[in-house]
């Protein structure tokens, strides 16, 4: 890691930070001298850099070889790191591997090694078992999210993926959170622990935590009042099962609440919508499992809403994590019912909210997403979408807000009162030479 004003320089101005912060200097410099590591950090510090950094030197050596996998607990996460090692711009090859994905783009993917592979623990050991990953060749693991990860629903597909892997000489455990005892598979021998959980994350990390008591057991006309209160301010509401998902968004879609649900059961494509909604303001209201708590980066999250109180203080941690993020302020809102008791947890001088008399329902959001049906296998890319609805849809550069290109479809954030008269001119154009389905999505 010496040659700081080399490639790692010029990595963080790809994703322009100027400068690397104490726990991510405290991690390359341990790596550089340890082979096991355990990092703990708060959500939000920047911990896919700590670890990704690391790898860098191995990986540059043999770029042709599998070095390197990360193992994470869900797929936002994984892609999300796939796209935070893409941003530093290294030219080394990274394949993601998660359920939900074609496994066929993925083996195809996998027949020229990758020199990182990340993914999650079901469709990792697929691919293993399919001997679709030369794991000979593999020498650091990463286990990132590790006390999600090594849960029990995961133990057994961990415990069969690091036991495919013969040659691991490093590995390294990231978390926002303690566990008391990580399994003997996992092969940890004296690992060195960086602890930068100080126990006071809230005061740290702008993260203020209040209480609202609701006078009814169903808790969701608190809740319609509560968001009233918030106005257009971008909101994810945690509930715990995803039957209660669906149900709390289609009541507060019934009370005229424009909002999003997201939950394990649904479809990849659903599941992206629902969060391209979400970042590009077409909803500034998420209403999710704790499926959201862990991997998604999602700027500018304003509050969190624990509706149904969450299982532990760990799940706790996590969903406030969406909030307050790199030196931004949030704030955690917890709903109590009559017949609950707020958790040990939960600050004994949480401020109280009062809800007004009167509820005002929010403006609507003034964007809309389009769907259009071509993606990055189709060689369509954010500039051919630009370029095409500015043309052909006479939308202007301020009409035209997030673009989220997937590899077989597209996402596209247009000013609301423009998206009508944009789909009636864009209906029989092409785009690169090729007719393509686009229209509002559901």
């Amino acid at each position: 890691m010496q040659n700081k004003n080399g490639w790692i320089q010029e990595a963080l101005d790809n994703l322009n930070i100027k400068a690397l912060n104490e726990m991510q200097e405290a991690a390359l410099q341990a790596t550089a001298k340890h082979k096991d590591l355990i990092l703990l950090s708060a959500t939000g510090s920047g911990k896919t850099l700590a670890f990704l950094l690391p790898l860098v030197e191995q990986l540059r050596k043999s770029p042709t070889e599998t070095k390197a996998i990360i193992i994470v607990p869900s797929r936002e996460l994984a892609m999300q790191i796939e796209t935070v090692f893409k941003s530093l711009q290294l030219n080394l090859k990274v394949t993601c591997c998660y359920g939900g994905h074609k496994r066929e783009i993925e083996e195809n993917n996998l027949k020229q090694a990758p020199a990182l592979l990340i993914g999650t623990p079901g469709r990792l050991a697929d691919h293993i078992r399919r001997e679709s990953i030369s794991t000979n060749t593999i020498e650091t693991l990463v286990l990132d999210e590790f006390d999600k990860s090594l849960e029990l629903g995961f133990q057994e597909e961990m415990s069969f993926i690091i036991g495919s892997l013969p040659n691991i000489s490093e590995r390294m455990l990231t978390s926002a959170t303690q566990m008391e005892e990580i399994p003997a598979f996992v092969g940890l021998k004296e690992p060195v622990t960086l602890d930068f959980l100080s126990g006071k994350e809230e005061t740290d990390t702008g993260l203020a935590i209040k209480t609202l008591q609701s006078e009814e057991k169903d808790k969701i006309e608190t809740l319609f009042r509560l968001i009233c209160m918030l106005g257009n301010r971008s909101t994810i509401v945690f509930c715990n099962h995803r039957e209660a998902v669906e149900r709390t968004s289609a009541l507060l879609k019934e009370r005229d609440i424009v909002n999003v649900f997201y939950h394990g059961a649904m479809e990849q494509r659903d599941r992206d919508a629902a969060l391209c909604k979400f970042r590009n303001g077409t909803s500034n209201v998420l209403v999710t499992t704790d499926l959201a708590a862990r991997g998604l980066d999602i700027a500018n999250i304003r509050y969190i809403i624990h509706y149904h109180l969450p299982h532990n203080e760990a799940a706790f941690t996590h969903r406030n994590g969406r909030t307050a993020r790199m030196e931004a302020s949030g704030t955690a809102i917890v709903i109590i019912g009559p017949d609950e008791k707020p958790p040990v947890y939960i600050p004994a001088d949480a401020e109280v909210i009062t809800l007004p008399e009167k509820a005002e329902i929010p403006d609507k959001p003034k964007w809309t997403t389009l769907f259009v049906a071509a993606g990055k296998k189709d060689k369509v890319n954010k500039i051919d979408i630009v370029g095409f609805l500015s043309n052909k849809g006479q939308l202007k550069k301020e009409d035209i807000g997030l673009i989220e290109v997937k590899d077989f479809f597209s996402f596209v954030a247009v000013k609301k009162i423009k998206a009508s008269h944009t789909l009636h001119l864009i209906k029989d154009e092409k785009i690169k030479g090729k007719k393509v389905k686009i229209a509002v999505a559901k």
